[in-house]
């Protein structure tokens, strides 16, 4: 069996193929950040998720991509985890935006975005992957993601300039205090996924035209920063993945049509175009499989 692994900061999809390159099992756990997360915490989510238990002795190569992995050194991080877990596999670690690439080819050179817990982007040509501005992360960068919008729903609340029916409502939702927030934002390491989970007040509230307009800016200002950046962003067509990205399609291809940018994909979830492109563009991958079954 091969798995397919697109993990951002809060959830990784996992995606296992038989012998066949058919889908046998679908599963879902926490993501794997290298930078917030150790062995510890991806062995036993993994020992924590029934579906992986029951084929993990059976899956004999893994295609890991993920948030962070954006280099050797932490590329091991989370590789020496997995193979403690998954003790038969050979396995490969590369950075979610190549899954992003890859999900969102559709045959030509492609400007790819990631915009969910956190925000990123890169051209992808048709073979290799070319960044052009890196990701800074939650505290200095991540403009448009979840914590990206978590930090200014947080602090418009703790300065008491939401409008009010927002303000009430997160104060009836959440009951948190500033002291219980600078425990969780200064001196959590999940910090990034904290300020991301109050996605969904957010969501909650899209039609409000204080929503309207924060998201209006932080598209604007990830297109400014990760899209204009590219000397031929005019030329290609501009593709998102993410969660945010997708509930927001709407305000997000405005904002790409005013700066002159072609719209692509916006993708909710990118593990089944992910296994897709690995079917149809990278058949090498399957050639441990029995070739017979594979034209079966």
């Amino acid at each position: 069996m091969i798995a397919i692994a697109e993990s951002g900061s809060t959830k990784c999809d996992w995606i296992v193929l038989n012998r066949k390159a058919e889908v046998c099992l679908k599963a879902n756990t926490p993501g794997f950040n290298p930078y917030f997360h150790g062995e510890d915490f991806v062995v036993s989510s993994l020992q924590n998720c029934e579906e992986l238990n029951e084929v993990k002795d059976q899956i004999s190569t893994i295609f890991f991509y993920g948030a962070g992995c954006s280099s050797e050194s932490l590329n091991l991080i989370i590789q020496e985890a997995l193979e403690k877990y998954f003790v038969n596999a050979n396995i490969r670690v590369d950075h979610d935006l190549v899954a992003a690439a890859y999900s969102l080819y559709e045959g030509d050179p492609v400007i790819c975005c990631i915009v969910g817990t956190g925000s990123n982007s890169c051209f992808f040509d048709g073979e290799k992957v070319h960044e052009l501005v890196p990701a800074l992360g939650f505290i200095l960068g991540d403009e448009a993601s979840g914590s990206y919008f978590g930090k200014k729903i947080l602090a418009d609340y703790f300065y008491k300039r939401l409008p009010a029916e927002m303000q009430r409502d997160f104060e009836e939702k959440y009951k948190i205090t500033w002291s219980q927030t600078v425990e969780k934002v200064y001196k959590n390491p999940h910090a990034n996924v904290y300020l991301a989970s109050f996605m969904p007040f957010i969501i909650a509230h899209k039609e409000n035209p204080y929503v309207i307009e924060m998201v209006k800016d932080g598209m604007a200002r990830f297109i400014d920063v990760h899209v204009a950046n590219f000397s031929n962003y005019h030329q290609h067509k501009v593709g998102f993945v993410g969660t945010l990205a997708f509930l927001f399609g709407d305000i997000l291809e405005e904002e790409l049509i005013k700066r002159d940018c072609k719209p692509g994909r916006i993708i909710k979830n990118p593990a089944d175009n992910l296994v897709q492109y690995h079917i149809d563009y990278k058949t090498e991958v399957f050639s441990e499989l029995d070739s017979a079954a594979l034209n079966q």
